[in-house]
């Protein structure tokens, strides 16, 4: 049930990322909380492979920063890709 609710903080905590990372308009609305979800249940499972305890207030802390730190980096580093990219595009097509 924990791995549940660890899931659920991390699709919301990409979805606050989707909202405040800029170019909002150049990614996908899914991005966020898709790498969200997955960051927060994989890091969860391996730290309960690693012996933390369900109830442990670290094991939360850990799963649901990691989960929103990683997903603020992948909607910084696609939006702005996809806008420089955007943006060639535009200027070849010009010429």
């Amino acid at each position: 049930m924990e791995l549940l609710f660890a899931v659920l903080g991390g699709l919301i905590l990409g979805a606050v990322a989707h909202v405040v990372v800029p170019w909002r308009s150049t990614r996908g609305v899914l991005l966020g909380p898709v790498v969200g979800g997955v960051v927060a249940a994989v890091v969860w499972e391996a730290l309960t492979w690693a012996g933390w305890r369900y109830d442990g207030t670290w094991i939360w802390v850990v799963a649901l920063v990691g989960a929103l730190l990683v997903a603020v980096v992948a909607e910084w580093v696609l939006g702005r890709r996809r806008s420089a990219a955007d943006d060639t595009y535009f200027e070849h097509a010009k010429a």
